[in-house]
């Protein structure tokens, strides 16, 4: 299982609704979401769309601020009903690598957090660029794993544990750095790459640093660690967060691009 791609069948799939909210409440999610919806340029009257739009907190922003038309598509029926119930009203239960939508039907479209989730991101980029119409905006975000780093004691066992969150547990956990070169492939113009840092001290924001304490565990469940080095992962994580030491950072990456 990777990510949110499973969420209709976990036993509570409504926890990852209450995850995404949370989320959202971090300053650092603020902001940059904030960012990724003005690089969609959006004019009042407009339509645009999200793909793996979550809860829909998002495009209920761009709605509000703006006065736009928005669309949102998610793979998981718990998140449209979720965004039903945040008065959103076009929500489509889809698959980002087959939009129901009519070539050139938006004026924007933007994917955040979700190309890092899917079997076939460059699949899904095309569906993207193609309902965007000419001089339509397309903005993604996502973090890129290869960029983490994480103080604890033994930085050698940091790494794997770490490289094990990248490469196992998402799809495609290292590609965000990629994404400019992705939308070049298709002609897009006006390309721009933003960085923006999360940097967490506080081992019990940003929902429990997405759950960095358990990946060791999770590891040694699937073979890729020795539970004594899990132990010892979540010992030294211990420790690191008594001495004020703890620091983990992740880069994400907004890529913003113009349909020529």
């Amino acid at each position: 299982m990777h990510g949110f791609t499973d969420v209709d069948r976990q036993s509570d799939p409504n926890s990852w609704v209450a995850v995404l909210d949370r989320l959202t409440e971090e300053p650092f999610y603020r902001a940059y979401q904030q960012r990724v919806r003005e690089l969609l340029h959006p004019s009042p009257g407009h339509h645009y769309l999200e793909v793996g739009a979550g809860t829909g907190a998002s495009a209920v922003q761009l709605r509000d601020d703006h006065g736009v038309r928005v669309v949102t598509v998610d793979h998981a029926r718990t998140m449209s009903v979720a965004m039903r119930a945040r008065g959103l009203t076009s929500c489509a239960v889809a698959d980002a690598h087959h939009l129901p939508f009519l070539s050139r039907s938006f004026h924007g479209a933007w994917a955040d957090r979700t190309l890092q989730h899917v079997a076939d991101p460059r699949a899904a980029i095309e569906e993207l660029v193609r309902v965007v119409r000419p001089g339509g905006r397309v903005v993604l975000a996502d973090p890129d794993y290869d960029t983490q780093v994480l103080d604890i004691a033994d930085q050698r066992l940091a790494r794997r544990v770490l490289r094990f969150r990248a490469d196992v547990l998402l799809r495609n956990g290292t590609l965000a750095h990629q994404h400019a070169g992705l939308l070049a492939t298709h002609g897009l113009v006006d390309i721009t790459v933003e960085a923006r840092t999360l940097v967490v001290r506080n081992p019990t924001a940003v929902d429990n640093v997405l759950g960095l304490r358990s990946w060791a565990a999770t590891a040694a469940e699937r073979g890729a660690l020795d539970p004594a080095e899990a132990r010892a992962f979540a010992s030294q994580f211990d420790d690191a967060v008594a001495a004020l030491r703890f620091t983990y950072a992740v880069t994400f990456f907004i890529t913003a691009a113009t349909v020529d």
